[in-house]
Formats: structure tokens, sequence, C-alpha cells
């Protein structure tokens, strides 16, 4: 982040404007980073880590975008000798640090719920809204992933109602790894759920495979978001 230029900034915000497009925001914040970690038991390695979520809060500002995905897995999972709750208390503490900054540029970093399948620490939408709790921040909220909440023992739908007054952004994928509507997820009681808890915000599709093209998929997924929407 902090190798982005302000020329550079100013280059992809227009470029993004030019072609008619909204920066939504940044995801995998802390991956293929060396230094940070979200839940270490150094205190060195947990202020780095909030001065780097500093610097990204001022990319995502300078760059026309208002959510930050904090997601990252490898960079959160619990360390040896470190417990759920300890680890809850350094994550909370190395947020929280950054609010203001998320403040000041406008910016709102949303908590990742992730599935026993990526990492062993915030798998639930519920621990994510407890560690929201602990930042006590208009500026930490929740993000909801369809992959992830398949893992939970509650229905998709039923998640997403009880967290109405959390979530700031939606990713619709499915546990095969592909779009919306291309596996076993039914997204009808998503969209209606969705619909329900007046949800304003985007809904992003995340896929980790990419056959038999990117453009295919995106155009498979937006028509049958659409079709479910309706």
């Amino acid at each position: 982040a902090r190798d982005v230029t302000p020329e550079r900034r100013q280059e992809v915000r227009a470029q993004a404007a030019d072609a008619g497009l909204d920066v939504v925001g940044l995801h995998w914040l802390l991956a293929k980073t060396q230094g940070f970690y979200l839940t270490s038991p150094d205190k060195a390695v947990r202020k780095a880590t909030t001065e780097y979520l500093k610097a990204l809060a001022q990319l995502c500002g300078d760059l026309g975008g208002g959510v930050m995905v904090l997601g990252s897995p490898q960079q959160r999972n619990l360390l040896p000798g470190v417990g759920y709750s300890e680890a809850e208390k350094y994550a909370a503490e190395v947020l929280r640090a950054a609010m203001g900054a998320c403040a000041d540029h406008n910016v709102t970093i949303a908590l990742e719920p992730l599935g026993p399948a990526e990492g062993d620490f915030m798998l639930t939408a519920e621990s994510a809204i407890d560690l929201a709790k602990l930042v006590d921040s208009p500026h930490c909220k929740l993000h909801l992933d369809v992959k992830a909440m398949a893992s939970e023992k509650y229905p998709i739908d039923v998640i997403i109602l009880d967290c109405r007054d959390w979530v700031v952004h939606f990713h619709a994928n499915d546990p095969n790894l592909l779009g919306p509507g291309m596996g076993e997820i039914e997204y009808g009681p998503i969209f209606a759920a969705l619909k329900q808890i007046d949800y304003a915000g985007w809904v992003s599709v995340e896929v980790f495979k990419y056959e038999p093209s990117p453009e295919q998929i995106a155009r498979q997924s937006i028509e049958y978001m659409r079709l479910m929407e309706a």
C-alpha cells in the first residue's frame, strides 16, 4: 500500500471513473505481506499491523473506496500458545487503534468470517460480531460470504437476518468455488433475506475457479442474481 504513490492513486481513481466504475474498496488486506499479524502476542507486530491498516485506509479512501474486507486467514490464525480469547483481545487492540484513520478517510473495516477449511479464528458471523463489539466503532462492521456461511450450522438466510445491524458488504459465491447459481446454493432465500434487512451495500461475486472464463462467470453471475432479486 505504501508503494502506491499519490499520483498513481489519482490515476487509478480517474481510470475507474472514466470507465464508469465505482471502486468499492480493498480485500486480502494482509495477504502476501511480511511482519503483520492480527492476533500476534508480539506487541511490536500488533503495532506494525495497526500502522499498515491505517495506510490501507488512506489508500482505500484515496481510490474512492469505502470498505476494507478483512479476511487474510494466514495472518490471523491462532499461533502456538495463544488461546482464542487472548487472540480476540489482540485483534481488537489492533483494530481499535486503526479506527481513527478509518474515520478520517470514511472507510469501514468489514470483518470476514471464514470456514474451518481456511483457518481457526473468526469462523462464524457471531464470532465476527463479538470482535466488532470489542472494537466498538461504527467503522468496524461485518462482511458476509456465502461460501463461508455454508459451513455454519444455521441456514444462510437466518444468519443474514441475525446480522442485519452489522453487515456492510457481501460476497456471492458457492462452496464449489464458482459463482452464484453455479453450484448447490439456492440464492432465492438469500436475496429475500437481504431485501428483508434493507441491505443497501454491494453484492460482489468472489470466485476461486475461472473456467470457462472470467467474462463468462461474470455474465452468468449477473444474470442469475438479477433473476433471484426480481
